[in-house]
């Protein structure tokens, strides 16, 4: 635990120290929540759907973005030459990336729960709010390992724009903007199976106070095995590349 917690220190302070890529970042999903999920949010029902979608999406982009295209760039660094010679496993350092992912997502997740207090009717029950939050929290395994993975597998510049590729996609197809019975033909087809769907039934069902889904949780825990084995083998292959 000592070792998740300094890489986990270590994280946190190296996009801290990025303002100008950081900030943007926690506010934009809070900014399209303003400009268009308060729009759609004519009820009770339909404000608390919005927060929660918006909120997933705040998740994806920090993995995405502050993890996904951070570890890309950061491989070319010194800084990274040296992490590779220590001796600690991967596995330490993707738990620590999880828990640098859950504290950048906190006042991203924030800010679009404040705006949804200020301009919509949402209102949820404690036993809500806390099913919502342990949600959030098990979605963001997968999604950011799902990040870390684009970070070890695609060079600095090929990263950015496959990481904006399915921020976008992901979003949309997931139902994040449009209500999954609102996505067209083979998207309406697709959207049930892909990541960001099933995170988004599983915050859903915390939100409405309905009882977790199994496809969903089974289809997460696929997924963060897909993505934990691909993110160990990208770090492996990057390593191989760097020292033999």
């Amino acid at each position: 635990m000592r070792l998740i917690w300094v890489h986990f220190k270590v994280s946190v302070i190296e996009l801290i120290r990025i303002p100008m890529f950081s900030v943007p970042t926690l506010i934009f999903p809070g900014l399209l929540f303003l400009f268009f999920g308060v729009a759609e949010a004519h009820d009770r029902m339909s404000a608390t759907f919005s927060m929660a979608s918006y909120a997933v999406f705040a998740m994806l982009g920090i993995a995405l973005f502050q993890f996904g295209v951070n570890i890309a760039n950061d491989r070319a660094s010194p800084w990274e030459d040296y992490l590779h010679i220590l001796p600690v496993a991967p596995s330490i350092r993707f738990a620590a990336r999880i828990l640098a992912s859950l504290a950048f997502a906190l006042p991203a997740i924030g800010l679009v729960v404040a705006l949804a207090f200020l301009f919509t009717a949402v209102h949820l029950t404690l036993a809500a709010w806390l099913s919502f939050i342990l949600a959030l929290l098990v979605g963001s395994i997968p999604v950011t390992l799902f990040g870390i993975s684009i970070g070890y597998w695609f060079s600095p510049k090929a990263a950015f724009p496959v990481a904006n590729i399915c921020y976008l996609a992901l979003a949309f197809a997931g139902g994040l903007w449009l209500s999954p019975q609102n996505l067209p033909g083979i998207v309406a087809v697709l959207s049930p199976y892909l990541l960001i769907r099933q995170y988004n039934e599983l915050v859903w069902s915390a939100v409405f106070e309905r009882p977790w889904p199994i496809l969903p949780c089974l289809g997460l825990l696929i997924y963060t095995l897909i993505f934990g084995v691909l993110a160990a083998w990208g770090y492996r292959r990057d390593e191989g590349q760097r020292y033999h």
